[in-house]
Formats: C-alpha cells, structure tokens, sequence
C-alpha cells in the first residue's frame, strides 16, 4: 500500500452519471490492472474505493459512478488535489490469458479491463471485449478499446444499442482462450455459469479499510476465506463458491 497527493487535471461526465477523473502524482505510478485506490473526502470518514482504468508514469485515470453523496462530491471537483491510497489489491494475471483472452464488463465494471487491455495488446494477444449496460445512455469507452485494436461486442438491456440482452449472450459463440471479468454480482455469477474455460473474476465488496485490517469484506472461497480488498477483489474461478 502506498499514498500520496494527486493532482485533479480533468473530471468529466462520459456517460450518464458516469465520471472520468484524470489524475497527476509527481510519483511515478506503478499499478496492476485490476488494482483499485481509496480516495479520501473531507466531511467523510470512510474513504471511496475506485477501480483504476488506467495508470502510466505519473498518470492515473479512474471512471466511477455517481451513486452517493461521496461520489456527488467527488463529481463536482474541478480542482485540487486528492489524498490516495494506491497499489491496493492483487490484480489480474495476465499470464494466463492464452492467445485469444476475452474481456467481459458490466457497467462500472469496465474500467479496470480498459487497463488490462491495454498491456494485453502490448503482449501481441488478440483480444475481444464484451461491453454490458443496460441502456444506450450508459454506454462508454466503447471506441476507447476499439483504438486499441480489441474486436469489441455491445449489449444492452433494453436493446437500445448493439446486441439485446445480456453479456453471456454472445460468449456462447465466441472461441477464447481464457477470460477476465468485472462487474456486479449476477453477471458473474452469470459468465461463471456459461463460461467454457477456466478465468478471473473481479469482485465489489463494501469495504472499511480498503487493506486488510477491518475484515469487514471476508467471503470464504473454496479452502478457506479471502478479503476481498487484500487477496482480492480478483479471484480464480476454480476458488469461488456461490451463496445459494
């Protein structure tokens, strides 16, 4: 775990109610993709854990969702500088990923699988993205993996843009060589289900911390427990069990 003061250079809305905040640290900056930091909010006592979309030199770039007052505020910061906790997490292998690694994102889900593109490309892998939102309004970065030479599929929900329906839905005609996933629960429960080879999931958890000492976001897996802050939030397929 490492912390420091980042500078705000950017923060827009790409989306609805979707933000993208771009960061400046006079640190270079080393992270994993699958990797997240906790921001520290004055007049909150809990500190935010965002996902890292990408992180080059002395950059950061974090995508996140207005869903509270924590991230209304974060929102409406133009200027300043943020106090971060950083290198936070396991990451995801990209050993494993095979020739032909498939990416599938849900939502907030996305970000950390632009980053994990990016270095899977660098690694000459041929890579396809699953894009899920529920609705056409909701969609971004679409072009933005696009760019980096990924084959990339939309779906939506209501079947306002791209294929109707959810992420699982295109996977079942899709030959990959492993794959990487990232969004809310019932989705990954849902790509485990139809999933055809073995992959790593990134999970969301409400966390204190954010490092490993409050135990507040324990799962037990398969041997044992993990916290998901810590050992997490990427987890194995063949470790995770699913509450009934």
């Amino acid at each position: 775990m490492l912390q420091g003061l980042f500078e705000i250079k950017k923060n827009i809305m790409i989306a609805t109610d979707i933000w993208q905040m771009d960061l400046h640290s006079d640190k270079k900056i080393d992270l994993k993709p699958g990797q997240f930091v906790e921001i520290k909010l004055d007049g909150f006592y809990l500190r935010r854990p965002i996902s890292v979309a990408c992180a080059d030199k002395n950059n950061l770039t974090i995508i996140y969702k207005v869903v509270g007052k924590g991230t209304k505020v974060l929102s409406e910061m133009q200027e300043g500088k943020l106090d971060i906790l950083y290198d936070l997490g396991n990451g995801y292998d990209l050993s494993l990923s095979g020739d032909r690694p498939l990416l599938i994102g849900g939502g907030v889900g996305v970000p950390p699988l632009y980053y994990l593109a990016k270095q899977l490309v660098k690694l000459d892998k041929i890579v396809t993205v699953i894009l899920g939102f529920n609705k056409k309004e909701e969609i971004f970065y679409e072009e933005e993996f696009k760019e980096l030479g990924c084959e990339v599929i939309v779906c939506t929900v209501d079947g306002s843009y791209g294929i109707k329906g959810f992420v699982t839905a295109p996977m079942k005609n899709l030959n990959y060589s492993y794959f990487y996933t990232c969004g809310p629960l019932p989705m990954l429960k849902a790509v485990y289900d139809v999933s055809n080879t073995e992959g790593q999931f990134s999970f969301e958890e409400r966390m204190g911390c954010g490092y490993g000492v409050c135990m507040g976001c324990t799962t037990k897996v398969k041997g044992g427990y993990k916290r998901i802050c810590k050992e997490g939030p990427v987890l194995n397929k063949e470790e995770i069990l699913w509450e009934d």
